[in-house]
């Protein structure tokens, strides 16, 4: 029996001529990633089991995104902690105030991501790396402390769902809007501990910032990863990115997939994922009676460029409805520059939006961004669970940037041909 694309690349890095699903493997890992509130717990385990150093200086990566610049004591604590354990073991790739930005979006922008390269990461959205054909998954933060010292990790090897994408994007679709109608059809735990493999002659249509969106939301759906297959698109995406060598992996033509899922992109439209579930999608159009009071665009899922870019075309000459807050946060330093460059800023101040430095802030209910109770808001963030992003009794709909802006505009979810 043939390979997935995953298993593919998780034999390469265990020494194995092939693995199948349900397999345990001890793997050598290409990258190893933390933030600011898992990385303390990590640097404690470390010392707790008396680790002196580190695998590899280079491959460790160290990014101080939730709660940065810092809200409190405790926050400010855990920041140090990790700058501290950077300086001590001279990590390489360590980020803060002033070249920080959300973690998920920042690796691949600075092309510490690779296809065919094994990443873990103490974040579950870690699975984001899958848009350029690496294996990445989210681990706890033990695992994290256990592989900066030795470079490897166990996994169970995942079988895996196909999915096959056709048709043509419709106007004002994206990422989001694609992965929030898979998982409504396959639901939060469709895909678990499962790798989700996308294939088809659609793929065409879809951008390097679209499948970020749609890998990192795989989770979402219990994945274990997403990952896309190297083409034309990752291949202009990684020139100028990553110099070193690196090698991608195809699936098997006999490859075995528990089940496949069909996405026609000519029948996806806007969609909203209503509380408090990812797999509660909509269409943007039926969302009249749900008045909002903020919008939320940014975060690891829809910070990139291109995201900011769709929210500017929707609120240029625009401005927010009676009550709304709107908070824009580009994901990285770099996409913070080109939004200046480009007039967006501008455009994004002009329609009564605050601009932000990268955070993951909101998305965790964390801060710059808390709902009241009873309060609504429509985000291009990755989760609406209970509680999320404030008060138990408040609401988040998941959306795209446009959809978020053309909310923003009419003060309830609006497709954003309600608004061009």
């Amino acid at each position: 029996m043939g390979m997935t694309m995953t298993q593919k690349i998780l034999a390469s890095h265990s020494g194995l001529s092939e693995v199948h699903s349900g397999q345990l493997i001890q793997s050598k890992l290409d990258l190893v990633l933390g933030n600011d509130i898992t990385s303390p717990v990590a640097i404690n385990e470390f010392n707790s089991a008396g680790f002196s150093k580190v695998f590899d200086k280079d491959k460790i990566v160290l990014v101080m995104d939730h709660f940065v610049p810092n809200k409190d004591i405790k926050s400010a604590t855990q920041c140090k902690q990790c700058r501290t354990f950077a300086k001590n073991f001279n990590i390489t790739h360590y980020y803060d105030v002033g070249t920080m930005g959300i973690e998920h979006a920042l690796l691949p922008e600075q092309g510490l991501v690779a296809p065919g390269e094994a990443v873990i990461g103490a974040d579950s959205h870690t699975c984001t790396y899958g848009a350029v054909g690496a294996f990445s998954t989210g681990v706890g933060s033990t695992d994290m402390a256990a592989a900066m010292a030795t470079g490897q990790a166990w996994f169970k090897v995942p079988s895996a769902i196909k999915v096959n994408i056709s048709g043509k994007k419709r106007p004002y679709v994206s990422g989001k809007d694609i992965i929030l109608t898979l998982i409504g059809k396959i639901g939060v735990d469709g895909a678990l501990y499962k790798s989700l493999e996308f294939f088809g002659d659609g793929l065409r249509e879809l951008t390097i910032a679209d499948r970020l969106t749609v890998s990192n939301m795989a989770i979402e759906a219990g994945g274990k990863n997403g990952i896309f297959p190297v083409d034309d698109i990752t291949r202009e995406y990684l020139k100028g990115r990553v110099e070193r060598n690196w090698t991608a992996y195809y699936a098997d033509d006999d490859a075995e997939y528990d089940t496949v899922v069909d996405i026609n992109l000519d029948d996806v439209d806007c969609t909203v994922a209503y509380p408090h579930l990812p797999e509660n999608a909509k269409s943007a159009r039926g969302g009249h009676d749900v008045k909002i009071v903020q919008i939320v665009i940014g975060s690891c899922t829809n910070g990139k460029i291109e995201d900011m870019e769709a929210a500017a075309n929707i609120l240029k000459n625009h401005h927010l409805a009676d009550g709304v807050r709107g908070i824009i946060i580009p994901a990285t330093m770099s996409v913070y520059r080109e939004c200046m460059k480009r007039g967006y800023t501008d455009i994004f101040l002009d329609a009564g939006c605050i601009v932000s430095t990268p955070t993951c802030g909101p998305c965790l209910g964390g801060y710059m961004g808390i709902l009241a109770e009873g309060e609504r808001c429509v985000s291009t963030t990755n989760r609406n669970f209970v509680g999320r992003m404030g008060h138990v009794k408040s609401e988040v709909y998941l959306a795209s940037p446009a959809v978020a802006a053309a909310s923003g505009i009419k003060g309830y979810i609006a497709h954003p041909e309600e608004v061009m």
